[in-house]
């Protein structure tokens, strides 16, 4: 029996051990394709250009490219040299990239991909256990860049706390199809890391659309998808003949990183046969801390129950156990503040890790929930009026600074509205300056060059005044109707 990783970069040398031949990954997009062997190979390699270019354990590397062979090459790379990985979109705007490189101050940024048919002696790293493998980014409540410290520990825990589970989300023989972005928690933990740790092989998108996800699927008879809402939303429209030819060889569907509509679920079970299981989780957690594969049914509205290992409670605004909460619009008495623990937890906030799990191990995710009869967990709101697009956090008062930028605006508001294709897109509510004018498209303009895709407005909104409760805080909930747009 091999020994325990201790490195996340293990995953892929014991793999390489059990099934050398077996293929680790391909690209949809091109002819490129990797044994575990070859992967093994050109991981090491990298590791020891890392090393020869004078990296040392706990420097940062920055790693900037898209989905798909070199990208899982860097990383693994990085973490093999004792490096702690900072992964970024290779579209990040450059005010974003400049901001997280400026926070992280990485000593290499990998923006090429690496050469796959080099060849090193094997590279066998020391840091592991608590030394932080990745620093992963999520845009701060202040609009300040917050870099999430996961440990080597953290991640391997998430990893075993999803294998555990009957049936196993990703297995030796599973073909995945992975079209979640890499750089994502998401896209690393249930995706690159579960299958690295079964051995299986995945099959890489750079980019997710319905015709060539569907044809991948059936080129590489594809068993299992990690998916996102808006993926599930576009196969649903599918007439149902062709989904279910296309998908005739899935045994998993698994969702995550934000709601379901119970309609997609429905559409998609109805052409399929199959139920998609859904899950919920935050970078923090490594990502995953419930799942409706743990109660093995997949109930609508309902993210599942916690992962074997963590434990989960709700409580009120203060952290004290029980729920209930003070907000005046929660319905349900017995919702509250989802508070969290286990092995999986990250090590705090970079640099100083601030603001990580309580002396007890506890960490409060800020999203409010209750749990039913059975013990699922349903989530009802999410704090700090976060926005969800696409799977991917936007936090309102990022948005609403680069807003403020303009001159012609007073004051700005960002807030979440319901969209088919994403799950929610940014809506802006603005208030201009007396006499100034300014057009929809100047907005969104502005935003583009200074924000990420995903957290440029698509509706913009022209008001007078913006709403305040009596303490003087923006009251964003009577925004969020799409009537008047």
């Amino acid at each position: 029996m091999p020994e325990a990783p201790r490195n996340v970069s293990d995953l892929v040398a014991i793999a390489a051990e059990q099934a050398p031949d077996h293929l680790a990954f391909a690209e949809v997009a091109t002819d490129q394709a990797l044994s575990w062997a070859k992967l093994d190979r050109a991981v090491n390699a990298e590791a020891r250009r890392l090393l020869d270019a004078g990296i040392q354990p706990g420097d940062r590397v920055a790693i900037q490219l898209p989905t798909g062979i070199g990208f899982v090459v860097a990383l693994f790379g990085a973490l093999r040299a004792g490096a702690t990985a900072v992964p970024m979109a290779a579209g990040l705007p450059e005010p974003e990239r400049d901001r997280v490189l400026g926070h992280s101050e990485p000593k290499i940024v990998v923006d090429a991909s690496p050469d796959l048919d080099a060849m090193a002696d094997a590279v066998r790293s020391a840091p592991g256990g608590e030394d932080i493998a990745l620093l992963c980014y999520t845009s701060g409540t202040a609009g300040v860049p917050r870099g999430v410290m996961l440990s080597h520990r953290a991640l391997l825990a998430n990893v075993q706390q999803c294998a555990a589970l009957k049936p196993a989300p990703v297995t030796s023989t599973d073909r995945v199809l992975l079209a979640v972005p890499l750089f994502h928690a998401y896209g690393l933990g249930p995706g690159l890391f579960q299958v690295a740790s079964a051995a299986a092989s995945a099959v890489l998108m750079e980019h997710f659309s319905v015709e060539p996800a569907l044809q991948a699927c059936e080129d590489f008879r594809i068993t299992a998808i990690v998916g996102v809402p808006p993926m599930y939303q576009a196969f649903a429209q599918v007439p149902a003949e062709r989904l279910g030819s296309a998908l005739s060889t899935l045994r998993l569907l698994t969702s995550g990183a934000a709601p379901l509509d119970p309609s997609v679920l429905t559409a998609m079970y109805r052409a399929t046969g199959l139920n998609i299981y859904e899950g919920y989780g935050l970078t923090e957690t490594g990502p995953v801390l419930t799942w409706t594969l743990v109660g093995g049914l997949a109930k609508p509205g309902s993210v599942g129950r916690p992962l074997p290992g963590v434990d989960l409670r709700l409580v009120d605004s203060d952290g004290t156990p029980g729920g209930g909460g003070d907000d005046d619009d929660d319905d349900d008495g017995d919702a509250g503040v989802v508070s969290v623990r286990g092995a999986n937890l990250f090590s705090g906030y970079w640099p100083d890790g601030a603001h990580g799990p309580d002396a007890e191990g506890w960490f409060r995710t800020g999203d409010v929930g209750y749990l039913d009869a059975d013990g699922d967990l349903h989530l009802v709101d999410r704090a700090n009026d976060l926005i969800i697009v696409n799977g991917f956090n936007v936090y309102p008062h990022e948005v609403e600074q680069v807003l403020a930028g303009l001159s012609e605006v007073v004051e700005a508001a960002a807030v979440g509205v319901p969209d088919e294709r994403t799950g929610e897109r940014v809506k802006a509510v603005l208030v201009l300056r007396d006499g100034a004018e300014l057009t929809e498209d100047q907005v969104r303009e502005h935003c583009a060059a200074r924000l990420a895709k995903f957290k440029v407005p698509g509706p913009v909104e022209f008001v007078s005044t913006l709403p305040h409760s009596i303490t003087g805080k923006l009251r964003r909930a009577s925004l969020r109707k799409t009537d008047s747009v």
